[in-house]
């Protein structure tokens, strides 16, 4: 066998070998001629200042949760949402029979039309009475009967002007409608039963306006009422996580007696999405701050169980690390374990394996030297 054919057999096992096997000295020989290197884009491992959490389980809950009730009676006409559908702001809900209302509403009106016209006639009786009061051809006492029978006429226009306006408003209760945008949750009236004044028809939440509900451990409260910053975790599938800051942070002024935990109620901005009532959310209550080792998330690569980093050191060699990471700080992660303040990073992991691949069969080669056939 040949020596490049030898060296084409261990050239592979070689690549993967000598970064355990060559000193610092050989490795920096070599890199020189290895451009990738220069082309790295790195990060400096660095201390932050980072906010201390401390993480519980929330429970979202509606603000606006009510029961419609029926204003007016009669029979159940027509219901045009059930249980866990989805009602818009003004939809009409449910339909009264309206044959009684619509009959008053007329009576009414018939009554509005008499009373304007007796209203006209009194008005024209006293325009006359008074002229001829005027020319002394009507007493003083007819005039009084005129005044008094054209004040009583106003007064019955004004009477049936208000059954008029009762009558249309009963009318108008035979319609219900959604009093908010929301889920319908209970349905408590069927098709044709007689729904009677304040009885209960439909109950739902909405879903604009929400907040999360948290008991928070006596230890803690004092911290919340100081800081008063919270982050409430919105899972939307995977591992990530949308941060939402609350509106407004309310503690309540008393612990419970079996937990000695206080209830916080945090109220979430309008317009949230993939939260419905009941759901359990993660909240981080802020406690303090702390110095913690971070370390860009893009220098981060995962191989099976094992977490590591790309390092580069002082002489320009790359090197695979294992590492331990804690807290996800958006862009960064809290380092743990392996490394230490002031190393430095390869950010592009991809770029860094080929580099390193690079600088081990640049060693070999130049450890075996590059012969011909004999």
């Amino acid at each position: 066998m040949t020596r490049n054919r030898m060296l084409r057999g261990v050239l592979p096992a070689l690549t993967l070998l000598l970064p355990m096997a060559l000193p610092t000295g050989a490795w920096a020989a070599s890199d020189a001629a290895t451009p990738a290197i220069a082309d790295l884009a790195t990060a400096e491992v660095a201390q932050r200042t980072v906010p201390r959490e401390y993480r519980l389980d929330g429970v979202v809950e509606a603000v606006n949760r009510a029961t419609v009730s029926a204003q007016t009676q009669g029979q159940v006409k027509e219901i045009l949402y059930d249980v866990d559908d989805f009602v818009k702001k003004g939809d009409v809900i449910v339909r009264l029979r309206d044959n009684e209302h619509r009959a008053r509403v007329a009576q009414a009106t018939a009554e509005l039309k008499s009373a304007k016209a007796q209203s006209v006639r009194a008005k024209d009786e006293y325009t006359r009475i008074e002229d001829l009061f005027k020319k002394k051809s009507a007493s003083a006492a007819e005039r009084d009967n005129a005044e008094a029978e054209l004040a009583s006429a106003q007064a019955r226009l004004e009477a049936a002007q208000a059954a008029l306006d009762q009558a249309q408003e009963q009318l108008g209760y035979t319609v219900i409608r959604a009093p908010y945008s929301g889920i319908v949750i209970e349905r408590q009236v069927e098709l044709g039963e007689i729904a009677s004044p304040g009885q209960p028809v439909m109950t739902g939440v909405s879903l604009d306006e929400l907040r999360v509900a948290v008991d928070v451990p006596q230890s803690v409260i004092p911290a919340v009422r100081e800081l008063g910053e919270v982050k409430v975790y919105l899972p939307h599938g995977g591992s990530d996580a949308t941060v939402v800051q609350p509106a407004r942070i309310t503690v309540f002024p008393f612990a419970d007696l079996g937990s000695n935990t206080f209830r916080v109620r945090l109220d979430l901005p309008e317009g949230v999405p993939g939260l419905f009532p009941g759901m359990f959310v993660k909240t981080g209550f802020i406690t303090g701050k702390k110095d913690e080792l971070t370390v860009p998330k893009s220098a981060v690569v995962y191989r099976s169980e094992v977490t590591g980093v790309y390092v580069v050191d002082t002489d320009g060699v790359v090197r695979m690390r294992q590492i331990r990471v804690g807290r996800n700080l958006g862009d960064e992660l809290v380092v743990l374990s392996g490394l230490t303040e002031g190393e430095t990073v390869a950010l592009d992991p991809i770029a860094a394996g080929v580099a390193l691949k690079a600088q081990a069969h640049a060693r070999a080669v130049a450890l075996f030297g590059g012969g011909h056939d004999g």
